[in-house]
């Protein structure tokens, strides 16, 4: 632990999402840190529908005392289906966990947030703290403005505000993101509006078509939420080649209409369709997917370190990002404690943390490239497929939780824990 003794490590948290609130829970629990958490938003609040919640964010969950309030739709089977005609092409597997409380669950990103806003000390969240800029102090410290015209010096800059990071286009300005073709909608409903519609609400589903997908799940748990309040959620992807769009400005959670969402799946399967129609008008909200490439470190001048998005932009690849921020979070405050207890800078902490999670993305883009590549190949080998033959190729390239147990069976206090012990493996050997 810091001790009494050490100096006071002013913290400064840009963004209050996931992210951000975990790594301000798990920092309060250090001696001798001071966190704040620096929201723009006037009020803090999730925007989108459902989330997943499996192993890797269960047990960060723990850690941070937050997962006894998390509650959400225990999910039990994941279908793909084509997308135009309803047909089930194929079955999502779902990893076993031997601890029934690990089980994969969708769960309303308000829950999440409450849950985690519930373990942050009060004081801790300051609103309406729009970024403008940093500067590296050469005495010590760096320098945050905000929009308000307030100049806020602190010891560490953690950057948890997302894919349009200003903190990573401060500290990396050659970094750019661009639109990735993808245009998302989401939304949750009450239930009641789709029971009428035929294996709509019996399991989770993907149905894909030739431009995209639609995506549905319930996300409450019937045992603590009555029938007539439970909510269905839907995201739909719609995907045109980015090279295609000449201009596309971020939109992150603006309103849609009805007759925009609906233009882009007018092939679908007829209860896709009438889903889409049950949601009413002003519900939707538009999200335009943007990425950048990855990055040889998460930090910065020794005292600025990139978590969540910010860190790896990849906008919902895996669809397990806030488990990664919260892992991010945590994995931060061990490499500071750590160091702390044998008076060890901050930079060698921020090292620490970049050793750790810097490879572990590039893992995932190593992962995606390859994914990419063989979706092409399978394209190439046979340019003039059928539509069905190409979403074979596409269902075969969904890696699932058992395949990919290094993402969705990620336990980050063993990964902290790998650290230590051969961190004092290395210290023997050199004292033998």
């Amino acid at each position: 632990m810091r001790g009494a003794t050490s100096p006071m490590l002013r913290v400064a948290i840009i963004g209050g999402g996931p992210g951000g609130l975990g790594t301000a829970i798990a920092l309060s629990k250090i001696s001798n840190v001071e966190v704040t958490i620096y929201e723009k938003a006037r009020e803090l609040r999730e925007i989108g529908a459902g989330i997943q919640i499996g192993y890797n964010c269960w047990k960060v969950l723990e850690l941070l005392g937050a997962a006894r309030d998390v509650k959400g739709h225990l999910q039990k089977s994941v279908l793909q289906r084509n997308g135009l005609t309803g047909e089930i092409v194929g079955q999502l597997a779902l990893a076993k966990p031997a601890f029934p409380q690990y089980r994969g669950q969708r769960v309303r990103r308000a829950r999440l947030q409450a849950a985690l806003v519930a373990q942050v000390p009060k004081g801790v969240i300051q609103l309406q703290k729009r970024l403008v800029s940093l500067q590296n102090l050469e005495e010590g410290g760096v320098s945050l403005v905000f929009e308000d015209g307030e100049e806020v010096i602190a010891d560490l800059v953690v950057g948890g505000d997302g894919i349009r990071s200003v903190v990573r286009q401060s500290v990396f300005p050659d970094h750019t993101i661009r639109f990735t073709g993808r245009t998302i909608w989401r939304v949750i409903i009450p239930k009641s509006l789709i029971l009428h519609i035929p294996e709509m609400t019996e399991a989770t589903a993907w149905w894909h078509g030739p431009a995209g997908h639609f995506y549905n799940c319930l996300v409450d748990d019937p045992s603590e939420t009555p029938e007539d309040e439970q909510m269905f959620e839907i995201a739909i992807h719609n995907v045109v080649p980015p090279d295609t769009v000449k201009e596309k400005k971020f939109s992150w959670g603006i309103p849609a209409t009805n007759e925009r969402v609906l233009s882009h799946f007018e092939d679908y399967d007829p209860r896709v369709q009438e889903a889409l129609r049950a949601v009413p008008e002003g519900q939707w909200k538009e999200f335009s997917s943007f990425s950048g490439p990855r990055l040889e470190t998460v930090r910065a001048w020794d005292k600025v370190v990139l978590i969540g998005d910010a860190s790896h932009p990849l906008t919902g690849a895996f669809g397990s990002g806030a488990a990664f921020a919260l892992q991010d979070g945590w994995i931060l405050a061990q490499a500071i404690e750590h160091t702390a207890s044998s008076a060890q800078p901050l930079a060698d902490a921020l090292a620490i943390f970049d050793s750790i999670r810097s490879p572990y993305y590039h893992r995932m883009y190593k992962h995606l490239d390859q994914q990419a590549k063989n979706f092409q190949d399978a394209v190439a080998s046979s340019p003039d497929q059928s539509f069905a033959s190409k979403l074979n190729a596409r269902v075969k390239g969904f890696g699932g939780e058992n395949k990919l147990d290094w993402i969705y069976q990620n336990n980050i206090e063993n990964v902290w824990k790998d650290f230590v012990s051969a961190e004092n493996a290395q210290k023997n050997t050199q004292l033998n």
